[in-house]
């Protein structure tokens, strides 16, 4: 059976069904990213008859069409957004979306005798030769009208213009490839033909199939669409937030604008959601489902159960889907949230490499809060463990979805509590803290989530950077400080090391003040600590401001370096790093057995 049909449509019929909202665009709604040159160069392709790809649609049940009725094949268009916004703006005259949410026009001049497009300019404007705007044309009551007049502004022209004109014209009859995919086929399915029929290889995904899915539903979807949209380049971009107001009149209407009001002075960066991520925490709040594809499914009135399509079921998804999405971007929510994770000692963006950790535990907050019997410290404690969890065991990388929709579940099922001691239990035992931590930190990646743990751990034991005495972990991580070795690279090359997978272990990386990274230089630990050992009996300062001796074995501690730091030369260097990857192990455990 054929999963799916190939058709051609002429221009003039295709931006017909657009109009009419029969195919669905909804990246109409968001910035057009083409520029003018790449509009001129399809206009010219199309006036000399090479092919300009095919579109590829997707068919819908239960969208809604203007004036509220339900299209039961309504096509949407999951390839060749660009394309057909393109020939939008450059046929029909129609504006499009840019950068600051504004509607523009991308104007396309032609000149019938030598037969070339361009881009209106001031210049061209002002040449009788060039026609300014081909949505003129295409849009005037009678063309031969239309070539009357130019020839009165060009009485020199021979009659080749007007054969030019009416190739022009003939655009709007240039047939355009459409392969539209078959409803009862899967997101998954969906995905891996367009791969396949895409020459550019591009992968689409499924949060792709969501958001175009959700922005069929009328007014309401293309907002809730929107909301989605917004919310996500806001956290990032607060400042966009005036050019949304004033330029989406439509969106500006709704009640959506105000709930993501609170991010037009948002200055935070730990978080910044894509909306396939945003998708991803509304499947596991509202649907209880961890896969993107799944909420398409819900959407659709698709039974999980059955299969069978229901169309009843569609508002009902729609109210759920809103309903999570209104907890996601709501301002008490987002920022306690971040909290909490600030408070498990991620203060910074760079220490979260993890982005669906963030997802998940997020959607788990938003899921505890609505069991009023729980109290506030338990919630929290709740959500830290279980962040903290994720980015010590990687549950939430590789294939998460599977795991997403059965922790979701047990936690239904158990209690978010019970379930999460039993993960402990399982894959937090002693031989984790002993074995498993201490191989795993045997890295040179400092973006390794083992090692961002042990500094979260640092920052919320309010430890100092390394020789340090008032300057702390937390402030070098917001403000300046440097990784440093603790057996500086130069002396380790120099000393039978020459490889990066040496000097650049994890082990022998802490955190430093820069004025204190210049002064060790490439000294041995012998020699610094030395210099160190002499600044606390002189007090003529070296290396930092340490001057007591019981000061400096609590800087050690605090830093999980061994206390007999000054005897390490490169004979003792691999010895180092074991014990060192066990001090930092046994700090990480201390750290989340105190969450």
């Amino acid at each position: 059976m054929a999963k799916y049909s190939v058709t051609q449509s002429a221009v003039s019929h295709l931006l017909a069904e657009v109009k009419s909202n029969k195919i669905a665009i909804p990246e109409l709604q968001r910035p057009f990213v083409w520029d003018s040159v790449k509009v001129r160069d399809l206009m010219d392709s199309l006036y000399k008859g090479y092919p300009v790809g095919y579109l590829i649609t997707w068919q819908s049940v239960g969208a809604k069409l203007k004036g509220g009725q339900i299209a039961a094949h309504q096509q949407i268009l999951i390839d060749g957004q660009q394309r057909v916004t393109a020939l939008r703006a450059a046929v029909a005259g129609l504006k499009v979306i840019n950068k600051r949410y504004k509607a523009v026009r991308i104007t396309i001049a032609f000149n019938p005798i030598t037969e070339e497009f361009a881009t209106l300019t001031p210049v061209i404007e002002k040449n009788p030769q060039w026609i300014s705007d081909i949505s003129e044309y295409f849009n005037s009551v009678s063309p031969l009208s239309f070539a009357g007049a130019y020839r009165e502004r060009n009485p020199g022209a021979d009659s080749t213009f007007e054969v030019n004109l009416g190739r022009l014209g003939s655009i709007q009859n240039a047939q355009i490839g459409i392969i539209n995919l078959d409803d009862g086929l899967g997101v998954d399915t969906i995905s891996e033909i367009f791969i396949r029929i895409n020459s550019k290889g591009v992968p689409l995904s499924s949060a792709d199939f969501a958001m175009s899915k959700i922005a069929t539903y009328g007014d309401r979807g293309r907002n809730l669409r929107k909301l989605i949209d917004y919310f996500c380049h806001l956290t990032v971009a607060p400042h966009a937030f005036a050019d949304i107001a004033e330029n989406d009149v439509e969106f500006a209407k709704t009640a959506y604008l105000k709930q993501i009001g609170w991010l037009k002075n948002e200055a935070e960066d730990l978080y910044d959601p894509e909306y396939g991520d945003v998708i991803r925490v509304a499947g596991l709040v509202g649907f209880s489902r961890g896969k993107a594809s799944s909420i398409v499914s819900e959407l659709s009135g698709r039974d999980p159960e059955t299969g069978r399509v229901d169309e009843g079921r569609i508002p009902i998804a729609y109210d759920k889907l809103e309903h999570a999405l209104l907890h996601i971007v709501n301002n008490y929510h987002f920022n306690n949230f971040i909290m909490l994770v600030k408070s498990a000692g991620f203060i910074t963006a760079g220490m979260v490499n993890a982005k669906n950790a963030l997802n998940f535990t997020y959607a788990l907050y938003l899921r505890l809060r609505d069991d009023k019997a729980m109290s506030e410290g338990k919630r929290k404690r709740i959500v830290k463990r279980w962040f903290v969890m994720s980015m010590l065991t990687g549950r939430h990388s590789g294939s998460f979805e599977s795991t997403w929709e059965q922790d979701i579940r047990r936690i239904g099922e158990q209690g978010a509590a019970n379930y999460l001691n039993q993960i402990e239990e399982s894959e937090l035992s002693s031989a984790f803290w002993s074995v498993t931590l201490p191989a795993a930190l045997e890295t040179t990646s400092t973006v390794s989530p083992f090692f961002q743990t042990f500094l979260a751990a640092q920052v919320t034991r309010n430890a100092r950077g390394f020789l340090s005495k008032g300057i702390t972990v937390a402030a070098m991580h917001q403000q300046s400080g440097d990784i440093h070795h603790i057996v500086p690279k130069d002396y380790l090359q120099k000393n039978g090391y020459p490889d990066r997978g040496d000097y650049n272990q994890v082990a022998n990386f802490v955190l430093t003040e820069t004025s204190i990274n210049i002064s060790i230089s490439n000294k041995s630990p012998a020699f610094y600590m030395a210099e160190v050992d002499a600044q606390i009996k002189s007090g003529v300062l070296r290396h930092g401001e340490i001057t007591e001796a019981g000061d400096l074995a609590r800087n050690l501690v605090e830093n999980a370096v061994p206390s007999h730091l000054s005897t390490v030369d490169a004979a003792s260097y691999k010895a180092f790093l074991v014990e060192r990857r066990k001090l930092m192990a046994a700090t990480i455990r201390d750290y989340f057995q105190v969450l």
